[in-house]
């Protein structure tokens, strides 16, 4: 290494990782193409790499440029949360970012986030709706909701209670398709699922092992695309027993044989416990979720 890049290098380079040329990384930073093109070259000079090479589908990353990739996203949220943190000094404002799954960022927050802005005006919200979870020591969001006990010790977290999720199916398709007796009827029904496997999805298998993948009708991974799916009557699929209950046309069905409850929790880095805002935002989420579980 010749000298230590910048820190505008690599958000150059970490544009272009994510956009795939030149001008695409242009575009989303405000600069002009010339200039990201300068920034990597000096960062292959700086770091003595090679990190993209042209083809006609634009700029391939090399093994290199993979390889660093984490490093730089790990310094892009560092630097965001730096800024979150910088405009927040004193009273209750500046942003916060919060981390949760679409279900929860899209059914359950928005009444929540409404009556915190209207307390504090001050105060600006960001939701990383993700089913992935966002890596708090890493300040990728500032407080997340999960439905796993969190295992940081660096992590103040608070548990909210249970969300349990069924099988569910609107009165419609239950009037044209039947309602399943047993889990064994469900193989004649159209069932909505996910398309890829993940851990949590391993362990609602076991609570039921009719749902497979093969098994589904409708595939998704998209929690909010599956409980539209349920709405429009497409089919019979899982979801947070609170949500359907709000929705008269919604029908829990095979309740003794499905249930899986999901503790949930509220989380931030136990250095944002003295922060005005996300201490603020923190309480507001669990006095909120708590009202929604109950």
């Amino acid at each position: 290494m010749t000298s230590e890049p910048s820190w505008e290098l690599y958000r150059s380079y970490l544009s272009v990782l994510q956009k795939g040329s030149l001008s695409g990384a242009a575009r989303a930073l405000g600069l002009t193409q010339p200039t990201v093109g300068r920034h990597i070259e000096a960062l292959e000079k700086s770091l003595g790499l090679n990190l993209f090479t042209r083809s006609q589908l634009g700029l391939l990353p090399t093994p290199a440029a993979l390889e660093l990739k984490p490093y730089a996203q790990a310094m892009a949220s560092s630097a965001a949360a730096l800024m979150r943190a910088a405009e927040s000094q004193g009273d209750v404002k500046g942003t916060v970012r919060i981390s949760a799954s679409e279900v929860v960022g899209a059914e359950v927050l928005p009444p929540i986030v409404t009556q915190l802005q209207a307390t504090h005006p001050d105060l600006k919200i960001e939701l990383a709706l993700t089913n992935r979870v966002q890596d708090l020591l890493l300040r990728e969001a500032d407080i997340a909701i999960r439905m796993t006990r969190p295992d940081q010790d660096a992590l103040l977290a608070r548990r909210i209670g249970t969300v349990e999720l069924g099988l569910h199916a609107h009165r419609r398709y239950l009037r044209e398709r039947g309602t399943p007796e047993n889990p064994t009827e469900l193989a004649k029904h159209a069932l909505i699922g996910f398309d890829e496997e993940t851990p949590f999805l391993r362990a609602a298998i076991k609570a039921l092992p009719g749902l497979r993948r093969s098994a589904f009708t409708l595939r998704t991974d998209s929690d909010l695309a599956q409980l539209a799916l349920i709405r429009a009557g497409a089919g019979i699929g899982v979801c947070q027993v609170m949500l359907a209950r709000r929705d008269s046309e919604l029908v829990r069905v095979l309740a003794d044989d499905f249930a899986l409850p999901l503790e949930t929790w509220v989380t931030m880095h136990e250095d944002l416990r003295h922060s005005a805002r996300c201490k603020v935002t923190f309480d507001a989420l669990c006095l909120g979720l708590k009202r929604h579980v109950s």
